[in-house]
């Protein structure tokens, strides 16, 4: 093993555990002595939903204190919580290999979005997810619900909801495939920016770091989370704003495309956008596709679903 170990700092929900140990062993596989450092987020002991709350970083800022206070070397995030503002001092290292990253319904009746039960009620604590929902069914009854996949799981088995939305990749990650009733149409809801991917940071200053994690880096899974991270970054949306974006590559003609969506948190007001081009011109495409959902009013919907909470 190569010298002092690295320290990984990750929250201690399963999932972000499971997302720096998968870190932990694919940087042992290439010589790499490593540990796991536990450090307690804003957003994991908070209530209430993420949207009133408020602010960005939630899950990340303590966890970048800690890099930046030289407590651990390696921050493991889940990239759709990372804000797009850069931290100075700090670099986007790495990003592996993408999971797949849509959204799933997981539902004790079998449902799929569109056969739900009249005025259903659905647990997720996202804007997007809600605003997305009641766009396709403005009959379904919307609750927030917080806590790890699991407690959502029993809160629902428990027939607290009909259904719940969570990310396919945590399912997945979480060797819970099993519970997916339906993947749900890119065309009824769009992921979050960055969705399924991690993001591996580092001090800027730490070459050896940035050596050890830039063996996991994938640049086709970079390209489109940049394009993603770009559009919201245009949007000044920040990450819990009712903002999808699903960016993917055509590789038999070096193609990026990005789809990019705003919504109204009541689902109403709904605004697309598309466009397409290398994976090499990865930022251009998300400018593109930000330039024209502001065009459509983007901004004036995302302020106001911020201030009221993303209900409006």
């Amino acid at each position: 093993m190569n010298g002092e170990p690295l320290r990984i700092g990750t929250r201690s929900s399963p999932l972000a555990l499971w997302q720096a140990h998968w870190v932990a062993e694919e940087l042992k596989r290439s010589g790499q002595s490593v540990e796991v450092v536990h450090v307690s987020t804003k957003g994991d002991v908070t209530s209430g939903p993420l949207g009133e709350i408020g602010g960005q970083g939630l899950f990340t800022k303590e966890i970048q204190a800690a890099l930046l206070e030289n407590r651990v070397d390696v921050a493991v995030h889940s990239l759709k919580d990372l804000p797009t503002d850069p931290t100075p001092g700090l670099a986007l290292a790495a990003v592996p290999t993408r999971e797949a990253c849509g959204d799933v319904l997981v539902s004790r009746g079998g449902f799929h979005v569109d056969s739900l039960p009249q005025g259903a009620i659905i647990g997720t604590g996202s804007v997007r997810r809600r605003a997305q929902l009641l766009h396709a069914r403005p009959d379904l009854e919307i609750r927030d619900i917080r806590g790890n996949v699991e407690t959502r799981l029993r809160k629902m088995d428990e027939g607290e909801y009909e259904a719940i939305v969570l990310a396919e990749a945590g399912l997945r990650r979480l060797e819970m495939a099993d519970r997916i009733v339906h993947v749900i149409d890119k065309r009824v809801m769009l992921p979050a920016v960055g969705q399924g991917a991690l993001g591996i940071e580092v001090r800027d200053s730490d070459q050896r770091a940035k050596v050890a994690v830039g063996v996991l880096h994938h640049p086709d899974s970079y390209h489109c989370v940049q394009a993603e991270r770009v559009l919201l970054a245009e949007l000044r949306g920040g990450c819990l704003a009712p903002v999808g974006a699903w960016a993917r590559l055509e590789i038999e003609r070096d193609l990026l495309h990005l789809d990019g969506v705003v919504i109204s948190g009541d689902g109403v007001q709904k605004i697309s956008a598309y466009a397409c081009g290398p994976p090499t011109k990865a930022a251009e495409i998300g400018r593109q596709v930000a330039s024209q959902l502001i065009i459509q009013g983007a901004q004036r919907i995302i302020s106001y679903a911020r201030t009221s909470g993303g209900r409006g």
